[in-house]
């Protein structure tokens, strides 16, 4: 397992955005590293977790809970079949992109080594925005991106320090439930009855996510 490449995004002008500012950092582009990654704050004060990356719309991105992204190499190569062109490394707006990790399988609270330094904890999957599809182009993307359940992992930033392309991966920690960042996901996007027993993984979800499965919880039992 590897990291193969880390990638940050400068603020530009977008046609599809939500962000007041009219701005994104989604178009992440590859960087030769080191690349200090750190915990960034709480959600809302605007900052990333990587260092040169820039957010556009705090609400929905960076923070402590969502400081880094992820998206296996392995799954690009899948859009790039479907989609009939190439996919570059950062090309989903990722911070990291990886190979031979199985990202959407892996499970909330689950923590990664990569390197000598850096331990992240997944807290979540990537859920799609306009932003999202109009950075790729592709009409109806959010809802095909959906539905194929591959979103890729949300990571808090346990021990930070610095990474570099070819950096080897390690899963040292696995909590003892079964839900994972697809499953997840699903409970999050179509198959909301499914947010209770995401529940089982409240200590380690981001907050967003926790909070709207303790919402659907004790408005419809479980």
């Amino acid at each position: 397992m590897e990291l193969l490449s880390v990638n940050v995004g400068r603020l530009k002008a977008v046609e599809h955005t939500s962000a007041a500012s009219g701005l994104s950092g989604v178009d992440k582009q590859p960087v030769a590293g080191p690349v200090r990654v750190f915990a960034p704050g709480p959600q809302g004060a605007g900052a990333s977790g990587v260092e040169g990356d820039e957010i556009g719309d705090p609400r929905f991105h960076g923070g402590d809970d969502r400081a880094v992204t992820a998206y296996a190499r392995e799954d690009l190569d899948h859009w790039e079949r479907e989609l009939g062109r190439p996919l570059a490394d950062g090309a989903f707006g990722e911070n990291l992109t990886t190979t031979g990790l199985d990202v959407n399988g892996a499970l909330i609270g689950e923590r990664w080594r990569i390197g000598s330094e850096v331990v992240l904890e997944v807290t979540g999957g990537r859920v799609p925005c306009s932003t999202f599809q109009g950075h790729l182009g592709e009409k109806g993307w959010v809802r095909r991106f959906t539905r194929a359940g591959q979103p890729g992992a949300l990571l808090r930033v346990i021990e930070p320090g610095t990474l570099r392309p070819g950096d080897p991966v390690r899963v040292v920690q696995r909590p003892d439930h079964d839900i994972t960042v697809a499953l997840l996901f699903r409970a999050a996007t179509l198959e909301r009855e499914l947010l209770p027993r995401t529940l089982a993984a409240a200590p380690w979800m981001e907050a967003s996510l926790l909070e709207a499965a303790q919402r659907y919880a004790e408005k419809h039992g479980g």
